[in-house]
């Protein structure tokens, strides 16, 4: 255990994970479906496809984050294929499924939505005080270490103030999108800010007590965020909740530098893919690959095989 190590408190690790390709969670979904042919829309489905992306999500924690206690992958009825296959290798993680994080709240299952799992994952039994909050399309790339998280006990928040759509003249303009920016603007005029903290898909740190201690006194706020199958403009995004409470309560630490390498399109000719994931990612801690069940069978293949050698 180095110096470091010793002086953090447990840190575990939390994965929301949905296997869309499953035929079950399909049927399943199809009931709350207004427009029942969306299920088989590509931009609908890309929020619940995957290849496989986890299983180097949780081998990037194990191999440079090795003093996280425990990884929680929230899931529905699902358990990652690997995880059943190789049982010693992956002693630190734990399936927990959506009826245990909503005990109390089982009317708003299923639900087919990340806000309301977020708002509830804090919720998981025995989970440390402080926590990483990973989606599935998150990977560490490089040795970490519990300060690139937490100092003296309080998140390290990585990202920079922005101004209100509202307040930008040109957005007036602009048809409305709910996305990651409005829906952390919601979290941030939820407590009364007046402009807001915009965080990027990095891991996100965490404390279960801020989330605890809020909703207790905001229970009307916990069940609005949690009431919608399918994402709605009316919800806020958990973590940027967290963010703004942790900042109002002065109990974190900024960080402008987010050491991140962030892929969203796949569009690219594949010598950029090579140049950004054999020499840049030597200066990031993390990457982020969205929606990479859309990306095209060359640099898909190409991607995996680098993630598969990285973490090796």
């Amino acid at each position: 255990m180095t110096k470091d190590q010793a002086q953090h408190k447990p840190i575990d690790a939390v994965i929301l994970w949905v296997d869309g390709n499953d035929e079950k969670h399909m049927t399943k979904m199809l009931p709350y479906l207004e427009d029942k042919s969306k299920i088989k829309s590509k931009k609908f489905r890309t929020r619940y496809d995957q290849v496989n992306e986890i299983k180097f999500t949780i081998d990037s924690i194990l191999k440079f984050a090795p003093y996280i206690r425990n990884i929680f992958v929230i899931t529905d009825n699902q358990t990652p294929d690997f995880l059943s296959n190789s049982k010693d290798t992956y002693k630190k993680v734990s399936i927990i499924d959506h009826k245990v994080i909503f005990k109390g709240f089982e009317e708003f299952l299923p639900t087919f939505n990340c806000r309301p799992i977020e708002t509830c994952m804090h919720r998981i039994p025995n989970l440390a005080e402080h926590f990483i909050y990973f989606n599935d399309d998150f990977f560490l790339i490089n040795g970490t270490k519990p300060s690139d998280f937490y100092r003296n006990g309080f998140p390290v928040l990585r990202g920079k103030w922005l101004k209100f759509d509202k307040d930008i003249f040109y957005k007036k303009f602009k048809k409305p999108r709910v996305g990651h920016k409005k829906i952390q603007q919601k979290a941030a005029f939820l407590l009364g800010f007046n402009k807001y903290y915009n965080f990027k898909h990095t891991p996100h740190p965490l404390r279960r007590s801020t989330f605890e201690n809020y909703f207790k006194e905001n229970p009307d706020v916990f069940i609005d965020n949690i009431k919608h199958k399918f994402r709605s403009p009316n919800q806020f995004t958990p973590q940027g909740l967290a963010n703004h409470l942790e900042i109002k309560n002065k109990t974190c630490h900024f960080k402008s530098d987010l050491q991140l390498m962030y892929f969203r399109s796949y569009k690219k000719p594949m010598y950029w893919y090579k140049f950004k994931l054999n020499v840049k990612a030597k200066r990031n801690l993390f990457l982020g690959l969205q929606s990479l069940d859309r990306s095209p069978p060359h640099i898909l293949e190409y991607i995996l095989e680098w993630l598969e050698r990285r973490m090796s």
